[in-house]
């Protein structure tokens, strides 16, 4: 089960405005149950995808098949599959309307050797710095779509540690090809588990949030 010290989020934390919810989400711990063993990292990078006005967003051209889950209720899994891979979204706003979080990066805190024998890499940071990658890592794959985060047995989040002190920076997002303009990516400024380069950092990239597991 969770830990007590760490409070499971609830429905309310995820019914919030999605950029909003894309900086919240930042120092809150992923907990993923694989039989008796548990994985977990620290979201560390996020994106925030709009149902108006961003053409990058899977929903901007209204319900389909495939993004149906986007319009469910807010704190459920959208995971859709690219390139082989998947990427893990947290759906956003209320019911019907259309927008979702991705999860860009994750610290890993619990289950290192899972994670390692799921995605084989020299450089620990390699493990989840990335939608495909902490997917991959974290055993992440299209039956989780549509997964309550609020009320699932296997996977859910925890609240950020009040302990833990970080800054937040923003830069447009990444590995799109419209609406590559809007500053709807975050990241915990100085961790090594972002994505992309290290010059969109203002500090050295040796801030760690949770246990230094992985160091």
């Amino acid at each position: 089960d969770h830990d007590p010290k760490m409070p499971r989020l609830d429905k309310s934390f995820f019914l919030r405005p999605t950029i909003v919810l894309a900086q919240r989400l930042l120092g809150c711990k992923l907990v993923h149950v694989l039989g008796t063993e548990i994985v977990a990292g620290i979201i560390v990078e996020t994106e925030a995808y709009l149902c108006e006005e961003d053409p990058a967003c899977h929903a901007s051209k209204g319900e389909t098949k495939r993004n149906r889950t986007m319009f469910g209720p807010p704190g459920c899994l959208y995971v859709y599959s690219i390139h082989n891979r998947y990427c893990m979204n947290i759906v956003s706003e209320k019911a019907g309307y259309g927008a979702a979080v991705l999860v860009r990066a994750l610290e890993p805190t619990q289950g290192f050797g899972i994670m390692s024998a799921f995605r084989p890499v020299l450089k620990p940071r390699d493990l989840t710095n990335g939608p495909g990658k902490l997917c991959q890592s974290l055993g992440i794959d299209i039956h989780f779509n549509g997964e309550d985060l609020v009320e699932s047995k296997r996977i859910w989040l925890e609240s950020a540690s009040e302990s833990v002190d970080f800054e937040v920076r923003s830069t447009p997002r990444i590995g799109i090809s419209q609406a590559t303009d809007l500053p709807y990516r975050f990241f915990v400024d100085g961790s090594p588990f972002v994505s992309g380069r290290a010059r969109v950092h203002s500090q050295s990239r040796d801030l760690f949030l949770g246990t230094g597991l992985c160091t």
